[in-house]
């Protein structure tokens, strides 16, 4: 099979670049002049960058554990998702430098009084947080740069090896992901306030990161299949699986976020409650609402039927939806713990363009850079069979 190859204007690249240094400026003046405000925005904008990355690795592994064949010719949809983890990586260890801003347990004598907060004490000391924030960044970068070389050395190489080869880096890192994730939403969101916590709390995050993921995916898969040269690869029924899964996982993380708040309303705990009183007050009510009715109530309603899984107008304007969705509920989580009203200006959107150019440079670059179809996979013949 021939190379599929994407190019990108260079106006594009150009207007991407131009709006990335918007962002660092406006992120540098923050720092400066606003560090209460900015810190915690980096937070929110890193760690959604790296939950694209992380959901992308999740993405491919997932389906190879599961012998899916329908999406062989997507592959290299979340490959180019899953580039930006090397920098995001970098970014989010660079949220740190701010963390007085952001985190209670790095102050110096924050829980002086509180003998109940003793294990939590010691467990969030900054060099303790610091040496774990790396070791699962690290670990993170590692899968992605593993499943990236396989893929390219089986462009080059027939051999079966590199698809026995995906399948066992596949079941390694869907073990190293359940823990490295739960900790890694531990240490960098909940401890924002360290007397409160979910049993629930890492499967939450986890399934908001994934649909996160699975929109980028989709979205992509329907703009791409909109372009000529690959229309035999990107047809209506991987548009079909891939609605189903955005169905499928937009109501489990709904599930979730209903488990999560009735067993806390029901219970009624002091120490539980504290978290949605925050978040079910006036200033925040509004937000707390429109979070469950455009992360699911609006996909729920609108891919209900088979054919509008298969609609490419449906799809891309649920997967938009579910992109911003999950932005404000990673909002939601980080925000009211820092700040008793919301506060949205121009800072905030200039930081968020920022970091959309820095994604899109490598993401698009990550696309040119090999066939968008890979090669040599035993799966694909199968994908396109199943596809017409």
């Amino acid at each position: 099979m021939d190379e599929v190859l994407l190019s990108i204007p260079r106006r594009y690249r150009q207007w991407l670049v131009f709006l990335l240094v918007v962002g660092i400026g406006a992120a540098i003046r923050g720092m400066i002049h606003a560090p209460e405000r900015t810190w915690p925005n980096l937070l929110v904008d890193s760690f959604y960058l790296l939950s694209l990355a992380v959901a992308a690795i999740f993405f491919i592994a997932s389906q190879r554990l599961c012998g899916a064949r329908w999406s062989a010719s997507l592959r290299r949809i979340p490959e180019a998702l899953m580039a930006v983890m090397p920098v995001a990586a970098v970014l989010m260890f660079m949220v740190f430098l701010g963390r007085q801003w952001i985190y209670p347990w790095s102050r110096t004598g924050a829980f002086a009084g509180a003998p109940d907060m003793a294990g939590k004490v010691i467990y969030l000391q900054t060099p303790a947080v610091l040496n774990r924030a790396v070791a699962i960044l690290v670990s993170w970068i590692v899968f992605a740069w593993l499943f990236r070389k396989v893929s390219l050395q089986q462009d080059r190489d027939p051999d079966l090896i590199y698809h026995q080869r995906l399948n066992r880096y596949s079941a390694v890192f869907v073990v190293v992901l359940a823990v490295s994730f739960t900790l890694g939403s531990f240490d960098w969101l909940i401890s924002l306030e360290p007397d409160w916590f979910s049993t629930v709390y890492a499967i939450y995050v986890f399934s908001g990161c994934f649909v996160q993921g699975l929109s980028a995916v989709t979205l992509t898969a329907v703009l791409l299949g909109q372009r000529r040269f690959m229309r035999e690869f990107v047809t209506g029924e991987q548009l079909h699986n891939l609605g189903r899964l955005l169905f499928a996982f937009a109501t489990f993380w709904a599930y979730i976020w209903t488990v999560q708040y009735l067993l806390i309303w029901y219970v009624n705990l002091p120490d539980e409650v504290t978290y949605y009183v925050k978040r079910v007050n006036r200033p925040w009510l509004f937000l707390f609402l429109l979070n469950l009715v455009a992360n699911w109530v609006v996909p729920f309603i609108l891919l209900l039927s088979a054919d509008a899984k298969r609609n490419p107008r449906v799809l891309k304007f649920v997967c938009v939806l579910l992109l911003c969705g999950h932005w404000l509920d990673l909002y939601l989580l980080i925000m009211p713990s820092l700040s008793a009203t919301p506060g949205i200006g121009l800072l905030e959107p200039l930081i968020g363009v920022g970091y959309a150019s820095l994604f899109g440079l490598i993401f698009l670059r990550s696309l040119t850079k090999a066939s968008l179809v890979p090669r040599n996979d035993p799966f694909l013949a199968s994908a396109i069979d199943i596809s017409h």
